[in-house]
């Protein structure tokens, strides 16, 4: 029989303590609807003192209907100087409306004496008081022993005696952190091992990324004996992050056989985590493990020729195990084995040494002597393939586009807004559009969508984000060929485009163009 380890998913809390996000109550009930609807089976929300801040309150106040999570609230042990009843911390967890709640605790004996400044016996007394005083009130209660694994090693006996003090006042469970990050797995796994011989209350792990082994930590403690782990689902996370429950819960459901999440909600975790990052107004690297752009994108010519026989050769599991897509990469490095497999998403039945074949090969040639490069530009070589085969139905064409910056503002001042006006042809009819925004891409990108969507309307599924130049021939100042690369996304899926010229605008536009036409490719062949 499998065995279940818990997640708790803390994004709306240390994920919020990330020097880079900032999370509205809104943005906090969005996240939480996405985690509750992969079955993860408690997300911790925050604070819920209004001194701790405005958006955990708002957020206690109206939280979310989940169908599967566990709301959790955050709070500390009681002061130092007061009871548990009549702390307005613990009074506030009460209060929160939480069906579970996380008590955080000090381990670490130095911690004790250093930072609360007081007693061992004082600390041990607030921890089991805590605890006690919520569990009287019904609530599931996580205790967090904060430090734990350098306390651990400070004082192994301490360290313990506050896991036994959390234990003594009814503690579900205890999570065992390590809070500065430091812990390599082997003494994870050791130190877990003496605490689950020391308590038969089920362990946890919460592990921070600062030496980048907070994954694997978090794996070596389940496998050491903890059934709970805490992180955040893109290790989003204070300082260096959390652990990344997307690596964690791999690991340990499709290598080790443990049951993490419902197995139907495996292949929901690259929108999960695309979506988790555009709400914390981050960027997910391309080579984030699983759910990246780029984390089955193959780019050498061996690394292709073997994916294309047995994906089993360059890749551990296949990317749609968890929603994401492989990407073949269209470059000098691939050789023909790419390019034929391009070509036949196209052409079904071309062949390597057919005439297509050729055609394609000279013109990616020519193409890359101007400056093109398709590596990062996928959409674009599906398109020239189309447009150099004849296998592309416009679903419009581009009359012409004037772009206008520097102009001058209502008060007299210059204005940094661009505008541009769009003229296009759709359905055999022309469409004359003007768009404002924050420089000429954005306000091309604004004209083209109030010109296209009357015959269009999906493209408000579509959007923009990213947007790259280069400098191709930097020698040549301001005559270089520049090159533009724009990422799109509908939400389900992503796609690259290019534009070369030495004017950057019209590079801007190549790009620009080539992902709208991209995603209105399966709209063409309705087209007159």
């Amino acid at each position: 029989m499998r065995q279940r380890v818990t997640l708790m998913d803390t994004t709306l809390r240390d994920g919020a303590q990330s020097s880079v996000v900032s999370l509205s109550p809104e943005d906090k009930r969005s996240i939480a609807r996405l985690l509750d609807d992969l079955g993860v089976a408690y997300i911790e929300a925050g604070y819920p003192r209004p001194a701790q801040g405005d958006a955990d309150a708002a957020f206690f106040r109206d939280p979310p209907a989940l169908r599967r999570a566990r709301l959790t609230a955050f709070g500390a042990t009681r002061r130092k100087d007061a009871d548990a009843a009549s702390d307005a911390g613990l009074q506030a967890l009460a209060d929160s409306g939480a069906e579970a709640v996380t008590i955080v605790g000090k381990a670490w004996l130095w911690h004790v004496t250093e930072v609360l400044g007081c007693t061992p016996d004082e600390n041990l007394r607030m921890i089991e008081q805590s605890v006690r005083f919520l569990k009287d009130l019904g609530r599931e209660v996580i205790f967090d022993a904060e430090h734990f694994f350098d306390g651990y090693k400070h004082d192994a006996a301490y360290a313990l005696d506050t896991l036994n003090a959390a234990r003594r006042g009814g503690a579900d469970l205890l999570c065992l952190c390590d809070t500065r990050g430091g812990v390599l797995p082997d003494e994870a796994a050791d130190i877990v091992r003496a605490a689950r011989g020391a308590t038969d209350t089920p362990l946890g792990v919460h592990a921070h990324n600062d030496a980048g082994m907070a994954a694997a930590v978090s794996v070596a403690a389940v496998r050491a004996g903890c059934t709970h782990v805490q992180g955040t689902l893109c290790g989003f996370g204070e300082r260096c992050g959390n652990a990344d429950l997307i690596a964690v819960t791999l690991a340990l459901q499709s290598k080790l056989g443990y049951d993490c999440l419902p197995p139907d909600s495996l292949g929901r975790l690259t929108h999960a985590a695309r979506r988790v990052s555009e709400i914390c107004n981050l960027t997910l690297p391309g080579n984030h493990p699983y759910v990246g752009s780029s984390a089955f994108a193959h780019k050498a010519g061996m690394h292709i020729d073997g994916v294309l026989k047995n994906p089993e050769t360059f890749e551990h599991i296949l990317p749609e195990t968890v929603g994401n897509t492989r990407k073949l990469m269209i470059s000098d490095h691939s050789g023909r084995a790419q390019v034929l497999s391009t070509l036949r998403r196209v052409v079904p039945d071309a062949e390597r040494g057919g005439e297509e074949m050729d055609r394609v090969m000279r013109a990616l040639r020519e193409r890359q002597g101007l400056g093109y490069g398709y590596e990062a530009a996928e959409a674009s070589f599906e398109l020239m393939i189309r447009d150099l085969l004849g296998l592309y139905e416009p679903a419009f064409e581009p009359v012409h586009y004037t772009v206008f910056s520097g102009w001058e503002a209502p008060d007299g001042g210059p204005s940094d807004n661009a505008r541009a006006m769009v003229k296009v042809s759709a359905r055999g009819e022309f469409s004359l559009a003007a768009g404002e925004g924050d420089g000429p891409v954005n306000a091309l990108d604004a004209a083209l969508r109030v010109a296209l969507e009357p015959f269009y309307p999906r493209l408000r599924d579509m959007r923009l984000t990213d947007y790259k130049v280069r400098v191709l021939n930097p020698s040549a100042a301001s005559a270089a060929f520049v090159r533009v690369l724009i990422a799109s996304t509908d939400g389900a899926r992503d796609w690259s485009t290019i534009g070369v010229s030495t004017d950057i605008i019209r590079a801007s536009w190549q790009a620009l163009y080539d992902s709208v036409r991209y995603f209105l490719l399966e709209d063409s062949s309705s087209c007159p």
